[in-house]
């Protein structure tokens, strides 16, 4: 009699693999032990150019297709559970395998080259950006700038900017953000100027102001240490326009009270603070923050320079994204 052959199991091709396979390769591996290190959605984005929600769609995929939650979130902070606890040795081989990598090929991609395309308000260009920028120049001589400096909000994608630099609380969110430098709007004066015992003091003062006011304006002001709030609604404009350093320039000759940000003004500039401890409350919030397209439309330039002027401006500051 003869026998009937048994079927053959079928081969599983690389092309028929599973779900739970496909997620879990050598990028989501990557990913997955990079937040884990960053402690955090919004950091771990920050780190690798790629939205938080970017971050977010990739983790939730990985989740569904291996059927574990890989993290235990909360409003407040972000930790492994215990499967997540168990893949993290396995992925943390995979990161220090790519960190290798980049390391030997370091040497090859320290020289940068090409055009920067950077966008940033003038005072903060000229201030702070440009200073930066020379630094950064005598490491990479072979890279170039294209500067433009304009209060105007500039859209990346559609100008062919790389890189904005922006005072804003509320950055786009299918763009990169990175906060660079704290700061505040203060009230200076020409040097030896007595402090006043508040602002409600402006109010007989000459003010020169950047942007349009010609009529008596209303400020609302904040006292840090105590959380007191004040709003002056007769402010008198001696001067005003769009460039700040000129009414700067007029301060330090006696013209009056010039309201602007901290990091313009540093020892020697020929101005004093005139209300210690108060900060002009302004709705753009109180972070320059670095702004690019998420990867891979994003330049990887433009993320080095971001790192070094982030790891410039603490050191100046003496802490983790502090002001001047």
């Amino acid at each position: 009699m003869t026998k009937t052959p048994k079927p053959k199991a079928p081969r599983l091709s690389l092309s028929r693999r599973t779900a739970a396979d496909q997620a879990l390769d050598a990028n989501a591996l990557e990913l997955f032990a990079r937040i884990a290190q960053a402690g955090s959605f919004a950091r771990a984005a920050r780190e690798l150019g790629l939205t938080r929600a970017a971050v977010s769609r990739r983790v939730a995929a990985i989740e569904s297709a291996v059927g574990l939650a890989l993290f235990a979130r909360s409003t407040r902070s972000l930790g492994l559970t215990e499967a997540g606890r168990r893949l993290q040795a396995r992925a943390r081989v995979v990161l220090e395998a790519t960190e290798g990598a980049r390391l030997a090929l370091r040497s090859e991609r320290d020289q940068l080259g090409g055009t920067l395309r950077i966008s940033a308000p003038p005072v903060f260009g000229i201030h702070v950006l440009a200073p930066l920028l020379a630094r950064f120049q005598a490491l990479h001589p072979a890279l170039r700038y294209e500067l433009m400096f304009t209060y105007r909000r500039v859209d990346l994608l559609a100008e062919g900017v790389d890189l904005a630099l922006r005072a804003t609380a509320r950055p786009p969110e299918d763009w990169v953000a990175q906060p660079l430098l704290r700061y505040a709007v203060r009230a200076y004066a020409a040097a030896g100027s007595a402090p006043l015992d508040g602002p409600q003091a402006l109010a007989g003062l000459n003010c020169l102001l950047v942007g349009q006011h010609e009529d008596n304006t209303s400020l609302s002001w904040l006292h840090e240490p105590s959380g007191e709030r004040l709003t002056l609604t007769e402010l008198r404009a001696g001067a005003w326009g769009n460039d700040l350093d000129a009414l700067m320039a007029m301060a330090r000759h006696g013209a009056g009270v010039v309201l602007c940000p901290d990091f313009c003004v540093v020892p020697g500039s020929g101005l004093v603070e005139l209300l210690p401890g108060w900060r002009l409350d302004v709705q753009e919030g109180e972070w320059i923050q670095a702004l690019s397209l998420p990867m891979p439309a994003g330049s990887e330039t433009a993320r080095a320079l971001v790192r070094f002027m982030r790891e410039a401006l603490q050191l100046e500051s003496g802490g983790e994204g502090g002001g001047r």
